[in-house]
């Protein structure tokens, strides 16, 4: 028996003189891997299971989860991702991994020499999986860049626990930078902006423009979480892009679970409410996602429809996510190249210095 058996893993092997590498790993929530009943109770037991999205005292928790949970809310959940999956599968794992792909298009035509992979905090394609893929690669620096706009310990601070708890079995640990949000930058405010003004040049204009937030725990925002404020001000940026007045739009949260009370106002009772005080026409946008997912397309699309016309509305218009709009592109590539800089993205490796220090390090001896 070995008593002297390393905690951390086996460092992939390592070539003296190779050039430094930057990677931008872009972070989503995740998916299951189909709408089948067992693979969402594998994705949801994994979201809920996380303290920082469920926070009661943890044996009780996991007990109602296990023991009631996950008995009967898979098949009902895997329903509604059945509803709104893709020939190529989850609307969320497309848009994201087709954001990635732009993003770093979008830097190499800026000279970013940067290799962009996109990761989910919970399922397939973890967080954990593509930093040990890119440190094998021989990525020395990796820039966090979560698709959440808005900063929250169920979302932003999960991720980032994802990459500490990854670090915390490195022993040669790659340079680290954390983005925190961008919930009131100029340019992702812009890119939401210009997705609804296309929609309304399209469509005209709405008797009413809801912004639909994703919901979480009022007593969150009593502890110091700042996502409230955060939608609340994305909110108001947005509606001074667009010239709307205080009556011209609301904000509402959505995907509430258990009993809980969360933030208000809620979506659904909202939309009931407009559709029985006579508002004809609505129109549903959602700041929070940057792709569609099951909280867009199903939540509010369908539910959210549905409840606004059987109270008494005539047309609801649900406004697509940003997804692989140029103008959000573009914005998430100003946002990564503000967070880049210092870190020699752009300097040409000296391949003779390269080869000089391999050698300095075989004469010591080094390994080949």
């Amino acid at each position: 028996m070995n008593l002297f058996t390393s905690p951390f893993v086996k460092e992939p092997p390592f070539q003296h003189g190779q050039a430094p590498r930057t990677a931008v790993l872009y972070c989503n929530l995740g998916t299951p891997d189909s709408p089948g009943t067992p693979d969402v109770r594998r994705f949801l037991s994994e979201f809920l299971g996380d303290p920082r999205v469920v926070e009661v005292p943890r044996l009780l928790w996991l007990m109602i989860l296990h023991g009631i949970i996950l008995r009967f809310r898979p098949a009902k959940s895997g329903a509604k991702y059945a509803s709104i999956w893709l020939p190529e599968g989850s609307p969320l794992k497309i848009w994201t991994e087709k954001q990635a792909k732009l993003l770093q298009g979008w830097l190499a035509q800026r000279g970013h020499d940067v290799q962009v992979r996109y990761a989910m905090r919970y399922g397939s394609t973890s967080i954990a999986s593509q930093l040990d893929q890119l440190k094998a690669e021989g990525t020395t620096r990796v820039l966090i860049l979560p698709a959440y706009p808005q900063y929250s310990a169920t979302t932003t601070a999960s991720l980032f626990d994802a990459v500490y708890a990854w670090a915390a079995k490195v022993r040669n640990l790659p340079e680290l930078r954390f983005i925190n949000h961008y919930h009131d930058d100029a340019r992702y405010i812009a890119a939401l902006a210009g997705r609804i003004r296309h929609h309304w040049q399209a469509n005209g204009r709405p008797d009413m423009l809801l912004m639909s937030f994703h919901g979480v725990p009022e007593r969150t925002l009593h502890l110091g979480d700042p996502y409230h404020c955060e939608c609340f001000k994305t909110a108001r940026l947005l509606a001074e892009q667009l010239g709307l007045s205080t009556d011209q739009y609301k904000v509402s949260f959505q995907s509430r679970l258990g009993r809980a009370k969360w933030l208000q106002p809620y979506t659904e009772p909202t939309l009931m409410a407009m559709g029985q005080a006579g508002v004809k026409r609505v129109d549903v946008v959602c700041p929070a996602f940057t792709s569609d997912c099951l909280e867009t397309l199903e939540e509010i699309n369908m539910e959210g429809r549905e409840a606004f016309l059987h109270a008494g509305g005539q047309a609801f218009h649900y406004i697509p996510c940003l997804n692989d709009d140029p103008a959000w592109i573009s914005a998430l590539a100003d946002i990564t190249q503000q967070h880049l800089q210092g870190w020699p993205t752009r300097t040409p490796q000296d391949a003779a210095a390269l080869a000089a220090s391999r050698a300095a390090a075989l004469a010591l001896g080094a390994k080949a």
